[in-house]
This record gives C-alpha cells, sequence and structure tokens, in this order.
C-alpha cells in the first residue's frame, strides 16, 4: 500500500510500511529513536572566522592604580563637606525619580501615552533638525554655544 503524501511530508519522506488490519504500529515502528542529550556549551559550534587579538601596549590599570588615583582625586577637592552634599542629593534624587517612574508606569493608560508623546516629539525633532542639511548645521551652531556656554569662554 503507497503512503500518502501527508505522511510522506510529516515524516520527512520516510513511507511507512504498508498494513494489514490486524497490524498496529508503536511509536517506535514509525519514527526512529534519536539520542536526545542536552547541548552543552563545549558541543556548540566555534566560528573560526572571527579573530580577536588583544591589542600590544596595556592601558588596564591594577587595583592599585585605581585606589592610588581616587586617592589623589579626593585630596584635590578643596570643599570636600559641599562635594558629599551634592553626592547625597544626587542618590536621594535618583531614588526619588526612580519612585516616581514605578508610580506614573502603575497607572495603566500613562505609560503608552508618554510613549506616544515621545514617538511624536522624536519625530518633530528629526524633522526639524536632522533631515535638512541646513537644519543640521543650526543644531551644531546651536550644541557648539551651549558648549562655550558650559564651559564660560562665551
Amino acid at each position: 500500500m503507497a503512503a500518502t503524501a501527508y505522511s510522506v511530508a510529516l515524516l520527512g519522506g520516510a513511507r511507512l510500511p504498508a498494513t494489514t488490519g490486524a497490524t498496529r504500529f508503536t511509536s517506535s515502528a514509525l519514527l526512529p529513536r534519536r539520542n536526545l542529550q542536552p547541548l552543552r556549551l563545549q558541543d556548540a559550534p566555534r566560528p573560526s572566522l572571527l579573530r580577536v587579538k588583544a591589542a600590544s601596549d596595556d592601558t588596564s590599570a591594577s587595583g592599585d592604580e585605581i585606589i592610588e588615583d581616587l586617592k589623589g582625586k579626593w585630596e584635590a577637592i578643596e570643599d570636600k563637606p559641599t562635594f558629599l552634599l551634592y553626592s547625597g542629593g544626587a542618590v536621594v534624587a535618583l531614588w526619588l525619580t526612580t519612585v516616581v517612574v514605578g508610580a506614573i508606569n502603575s497607572v495603566p493608560l500613562l505609560p503608552k501615552l508618554l510613549e506616544l508623546v515621545g514617538l511624536g516629539y522624536t519625530g518633530w525633532f528629526v524633522y526639524r533638525y536632522l533631515l535638512f542639511k541646513e537644519s543640521r548645521k543650526e543644531l551644531a551652531t546651536d550644541i557648539e554655544s551651549l558648549k562655550k556656554k558650559i564651559a564660560g569662554t562665551e
């Protein structure tokens, strides 16, 4: 008896043996038994075309060098209490921001609305500053003037 096209496609080209009415098949008669073992990392194919070479000069710093550098920077700070106050304020502000973002994220429709606003603003920014050559030049000059204001050279 010939196998149907469905069984041939299902079994990947293997044909079923002809059957009589009294013969029953077990699953091992239909499909070959495969050795199923978990994948191991050493069995993964290794890309042989990708070669990475380390740089010849050693630019990594040891732990002692990093500690000495941090000590030098700490000694260079003139107003240590103000630095500690600003650092503590930055940590508190980061924590508070995380709390506010978590609260906003728990409101059902607000995150999607804010995402839509962000996508709209991104589209406007691309159209306004990045799409045309003249507007890119204008953006570059605005950024340079802002850098000069921050550095105090303007």
